[in-house]
């Protein structure tokens, strides 16, 4: 299968210290290249991995679960390993949710999850199993970004089989954030309308990091590494991940 122009996966070489940026559900590694380049800019080595089924078509994602995006987080990861001393994680929406699985899992610096969901707001859910008796697709309505649209690359209709591996993902994460030790930050949007707020601070007080840090947007949407406030979302990954990398 073809990949999207514009979805393909990235790397950009630098310092010892690596950044795995992990894009979200039914989009692409488009949506996490202006925060690479702008770490990349810092001295930090970037990998943008495309996990399994996106950035070409809904119908190959509607073939794929969770532990087959997971598997292109964890091939990211070891990639990356092999250039760097230390290794960092930065996710997006679903995207976050496997970052947080892989801080639970292997050794990584430091973790950032953005807009990642515990609760979504679509009141639809609980009639998944039914909707799928009927459909196996439900169209799916893109916000525009002011940025060029090569950035905003992911798929217009979403596999109702994909949502419902999803929400495996959210229980099975949910249930790892204990375990999760390593240095970590929260973003979260109280202005977007698709993961409720109330899942930033889920995700939050469950943590077991000793250092744990949740910051509040009150202008974006989902998206927010494309959003209005994307240049204060950098700026704050950016300092927690320890500012410019001495190592490049």
């Amino acid at each position: 299968m073809a990949i999207i122009r514009g979805a393909e996966p990235f790397f950009l070489p630098g310092g010892e210290h690596g950044v795995l940026a992990v894009h979200g559900f039914t989009g692409s590694p488009a949506e996490m290249r202006l925060l690479a380049d702008y770490l990349h800019r810092l001295g930090y080595t970037v990998l943008g991995p495309r996990l399994c089924g996106h950035g070409t078509s809904a119908k190959e994602m509607a073939a794929t679960a969770w532990t087959h995006w997971y598997s292109a987080v964890e091939d990211g990861y070891h990639y990356l390993r092999s250039f760097c001393q230390e290794v960092s994680v930065v996710g997006l929406s679903m995207g976050g949710l496997l970052a947080l699985k892989l801080a639970n899992e292997y050794p990584v610096a430091k973790v950032v999850a953005i807009a990642a969901p515990i609760y979504i707001k679509d009141r639809r859910l609980p009639l998944l199993p039914l909707y799928r008796l009927f459909r196996s697709y439900v169209v799916k309505v893109r916000k525009r970004f002011d940025v060029d649209p090569i950035y905003s690359i992911g798929y217009d209709e979403t596999p109702l089989s994909s949502l419902a591996s999803l929400l495996e993902l959210i229980k099975h994460v949910a249930r790892q954030l204990p375990g999760i030790t390593a240095p970590a930050l929260v973003i979260q949007s109280r202005a977007e309308h698709t993961v409720r707020p109330e899942s930033a601070e889920f995700i939050y007080k469950r943590l077991g990091s000793g250092e744990k840090k949740i910051i509040w947007l009150e202008k974006s949407g989902h998206v927010v590494t494309l959003d209005l406030e994307r240049e204060a979302v950098f700026e704050h990954i950016a300092a927690f991940l320890g500012g410019e990398n001495k190592h490049g």
